[in-house]
């Protein structure tokens, strides 16, 4: 079955992989909308038009935003950040930064621009502004670090965020300038024990403020009919009946939805959208037949729109990576290139001593509830020492990966790195094996259903060779990477050197 399902992947070229299709076509559509980790999420609508962005820790490019006209139909609309600033650990020295970076991005629209409040981990607040979603992005710094900031505009054009940081609890007011450059005061407006992730909406007069409870994996709403309250709380949903961040939009006709980031296990934390009514002045997730609950699958919320979602494949054959790609923190950029061979990824080989430390991995996110990357590479270029291949990325990273030896032959071998408090800990999976420097396909399966992973190769994309070994996938926030699993093509080797990798294509199917 694995050999005919992966041949039958590498003869039907680069088509776009349905592996997860949240829109049923019938006017309904399950549970999430994207099925891979787009975890804090924020959401507003600009006429018809609805704008998704989320965290992206020490990725680069960095903060993505994403575009759907439905709430369930999501294509990637670009990034923010061309790449992470303010700190040499985005460029991987002194081992990176990772868990940290970019989180929780609170997005508005006022007065024809797009204003982005986020930041960075250890950093003041960043105000980024643009007039088109895709960019290009302005960037002013605040006097101060606002965790989780959520950036909201009055009716009256007045702009504030609210902040809360989960070890307080405490959340605080600040009032911006006009400009959004300044924060001209700040005040203590409520309290909740165990808050953050706080996200500000007015309706019909009220203020609503929602927090997550991270210790508790809930969620609060208070309302209030002031900025500053007196403000009335109460719970909302949790992990077990939806989520435990997130807030609500409006549509264009009326009415509201609520989007809410529930964490999934190896995957990470997904995003969900839920129906919403209100009673005496409150939301309520769901519907009145099923309150309380984010649903599994509900009608859409609205009808009409086709089939949209990222693109997940590449041919490399364009100037540009595709809009799914980022790197493992800034890339070294005289390492890797488009244009020495047209057609094909170059992956020089990055110095580094072990994968977690190697600079220029490019990663993308795993999908839902199983898919499979194949990648077709050309391994002339390796030389002595290289360690270049596909694997998955995140707690446990399962590896692929290709040598030279020193006698010139080529090798290929399977790996498991461990993330621990006290560093990557690397066991090699089964004997390697010799394979011919030349065109190989490599193969990483990702099932969230049992948190395995696969790993197989081929000679010549038709007869495929499984590895052996378990190859578990899992999410960690204290030693991970805060994220969920990620397919990376990396190549690095201990003594630097000019070795390369030309990967052809990279193909995201269904097992």
């Amino acid at each position: 079955m694995l050999a005919a399902t992966l041949a039958l992947v590498a003869g039907t070229g680069l088509a776009q992989a349905q592996v997860w299709r949240s829109d049923a076509g019938d006017g309904t559509y399950r549970n999430p909308p994207l099925n891979a980790d787009y975890p804090d999420p924020d959401i507003i609508r600009v006429g018809e038009d609805f704008y998704f962005a989320s965290t992206t820790f020490v990725n680069a490019p960095g903060l993505t935003i994403l575009h759907s006209k439905d709430l369930v139909n999501w294509d990637i609309a670009g990034h923010v950040m061309p790449r992470l600033t303010g700190n040499p650990k985005y460029d991987l020295a002194d081992g990176g930064d990772y868990r940290h970076g970019v989180y929780a991005p609170s997005l508005r629209y006022h007065k024809g621009r797009f204003h982005i409040a986020v930041t960075p981990v250890g950093r003041p607040t960043r105000i980024y502004s643009a007039a088109d979603v895709r960019g290009p992005w302005t960037m002013h710094e605040l006097d101060r670090e606002a965790f989780d900031p959520a950036l909201f505009i009055d009716d009256d054009g007045k702009a504030y965020m609210a902040t809360s940081i989960g070890s307080d609890g405490t959340i605080t007011l600040l009032t911006l300038d006009d400009d959004l450059t300044t924060v001209t005061s700040a005040q203590k407006i409520h309290y909740i024990k165990g808050a953050e992730g706080s996200k500000l909406i007015k309706r019909d007069g009220w203020y609503y403020i929602f927090n997550s409870i991270p210790r508790r994996l809930g969620m609060t709403v208070s309302r209030a009919r002031s900025l500053t309250g007196p403000w009335e709380t109460r719970d909302q949903i949790d992990d077990k009946t939806g989520g435990h961040q997130g807030a609500l939009v409006d549509l264009p006709g009326g009415g509201w939805y609520g989007f809410v980031m529930l964490d999934a296990g190896a995957i990470g934390r997904v995003t969900n959208i839920s129906p919403v009514f209100w009673q005496d002045g409150w939301p309520v997730w769901g519907t009145p037949e099923a309150p309380g609950r984010v649903p599994a699958t509900a009608a859409k919320p609205i009808l009409g729109k086709p089939f949209v979602e990222p693109p997940s494949s590449d041919d490399f054959g364009k100037p540009t990576l595709g809009r799914q790609w980022q790197w493992n923190h800034n890339p070294d950029d005289r390492r890797w290139s488009l244009k020495a061979r047209p057609g094909y990824l170059r992956l020089k080989a990055t110095q580094a001593p072990e994968f977690w430390s190697a600079r220029n991995t490019l990663v993308q996110k795993g999908q839902g509830p199983r898919s499979r990357a194949v990648a077709k590479v050309d391994a002339r270029g390796l030389a002595v020492g290289d360690a270049c291949g596909l694997g998955t990325f995140g707690k446990f990273s399962s590896q692929i990966v290709l040598t030279r030896t020193a006698q010139g032959h080529g090798e290929l071998g399977a790996r498991l790195i461990e993330s621990t408090q006290t560093g990557p800990v690397t066991t090699p999976r089964g004997a390697a094996v010799s394979v011919p420097l030349k065109d190989l396909w490599l193969s990483v399966e990702m099932d969230f259903t049992t948190d395995k992973s696969a790993l197989a190769y081929s000679l010549d994309g038709k007869a495929w060779t499984a590895l052996p070994g378990e190859f578990p996938l899992a999410y960690d926030w204290r030693t991970g990477t805060f994220q969920g699993e990620q397919y990376g093509l990396f190549c690095y080797n201990p003594k630097g050197g000019e070795g390369r990798l030309d990967v052809d294509s990279f193909t995201l199917s269904k097992p």
